[in-house]
C-alpha cells in the first residue's frame, strides 16, 4: 500500500517493522562544549546516496550502523563491567554522542531511521535500556536490524546456538521481529533481518521470499554485507592486521558462503528482480558496490565515527 509520510506515522504509531519515522524522534540536546568551533553539524561525516526504486512518492532515510554503546551498571557481572570499560576507551567514549547527533540531524533532515545493527557493542542491561532509550516507546524513534554485538555477553562461539541465551531479552527490547521484519514506505518493501553472524537460516529465507511474493519493490537491510569484489578488496585493506575479523566467518565470506542455506539465498536475491538495494554496515567502512543486475550494496561507515549515509529513495 502506498503510504505518505503522516498517513505511515498515523498507520503504524505502535511498533511495527524495520523503518521509523524521524519526525518521532526525541529532541537531543547538542553538546556544543566538545567542538566550540565548529557548526551545529559539523561532527557528522554525512554521505549521499540515491536508491531508484520505484517508490510512489519520494523519500529519504539517514543509514547508520555500528554505534557500539558500552554501558554497564555498577551491579552487573565483574566481566560486563570490565569489557565494558575496555571497549569503551576502543571506541573512543563518544558513541551516545555520535548516536544523539545523528538523530537530531534526522529529525531535520530526512523522513525516516535505519540502523544495520551493532548499536549496543555487548549485552548488558545498561544497554538493553539504551535500546528501549533511542528506539522510543512504542518503538516510534528509529528501526534496524540486529548485529552481531547485540548478541555478545562473552561466549566462544559466534553460531545460531550461541544466540539462544540472548535472544528472548532482545526480542524484548527492539520494537521489531528481530528474526525478520518488514516494512512498506511508499509502495517500497524495506525487509530487515538478522544475518548478525554471517548466514541466514531457512526460515528466514522462507520469510523472504513471502515478502517478494508480495510483487512490491525491496530494500534489504541487515548488518553483514554479502561479499563482491569492491567490498571484500576495501574490507581486507582495512582489517588486515587482524585478519578480517570483522567478519564472523572470514573464510567463508571470502570463497562464497560454505552454509548452502546462505549459498543458495544470496543467489537467490542475485535473480531477484524486485531487489533494489541493500543497506548493511559491519565492517566500520563506507563502500558500495553492485550485488545484482538490479541492486547496489550500500555499506556504511561506523556511526561511533559519527558516519552516517543519507539515502533519497524514488
Amino acid at each position: 500500500m502506498d503510504t505518505s509520510r503522516r498517513s505511515f506515522i498515523g498507520a503504524f504509531g505502535g511498533a511495527f517493522g524495520g523503518l521509523f519515522a524521524a519526525a518521532r524522534l526525541p529532541a537531543f540536546a547538542d553538546a556544543p562544549e566538545q567542538f566550540p568551533n565548529r557548526g551545529r553539524w559539523e561532527r557528522l561525516s554525512v554521505t549521499y546516496r540515491h536508491i531508484d526504486a520505484g517508490a510512489s512518492k519520494p523519500f529519504s532515510v539517514l543509514h547508520i550502523s555500528d554505534t557500539h554503546l558500552t554501558a554497564a551498571y555498577p551491579n552487573e557481572s565483574e566481566w560486563t563491567r570490565n569489557f565494558m570499560a575496555k571497549r569503551t576507551t576502543t571506541f573512543g567514549g563518544r558513541q551516545e554522542e555520535a548516536l544523539r547527533d545523528s538523530l537530531a540531524w534526522a529529525k531535520q533532515h530526512v523522513d525516516y531511521v535505519m540502523h544495520t545493527g551493532d548499536l549496543i557493542d555487548a549485552f548488558s542491561e545498561a544497554n538493553l535500556d539504551l535500546v528501549k532509550k533511542y528506539y522510543g516507546i512504542g518503538g516510534k524513534a528509529m528501526g534496524g536490524a540486529l548485529g552481531n554485538h547485540e548478541f555478545f555477553h562473552g561466549q566462544k562461539n559466534e553460531d545460531e546456538a550461541a544466540k539462544t541465551a540472548t535472544r528472548s531479552r532482545l526480542a524484548a527490547a527492539y520494537p521489531f521481529d528481530v528474526s525478520l521484519s518488514s516494512t512498506v514506505v511508499n509502495g517500497v518493501n524495506f525487509v530487515t533481518l538478522d544475518d548478525a553472524y554471517g548466514a541466514v537460516t531457512a526460515e528466514q529465507a522462507g520469510r523472504f521470499e513471502a515478502e517478494a511474493k508480495k510483487g512490491l519493490p525491496v530494500i534489504l537491510c541487515m548488518h553483514c554485507p554479502f561479499s563482491t569484489p569492491t567490498i571484500y578488496r576495501a574490507a581486507t585493506k582495512f582489517w588486515r592486521r587482524n585478519v578480517l575479523k570483522a567478519v564472523p566467518d572470514a573464510k567463508s565470506w571470502r570463497e562464497g558462503y560454505r552454509d548452502p542455506t546462505t549459498k543458495n539465498f544470496v543467489a537467490y536475491l542475485k535473480s531477484l528482480k524486485s531487489l533494489k538495494g541493500i543497506l548493511a554496515g559491519h565492517l566500520h567502512i563506507d563502500v558500495q558496490d553492485r550485488f545484482s543486475p538490479t541492486a547496489m550494496e550500500y555499506v556504511v561507515g561506523g556511526n561511533f565515527l559519527f558516519h552516517g549515509a543519507e539515502i533519497t529513495i524514488s
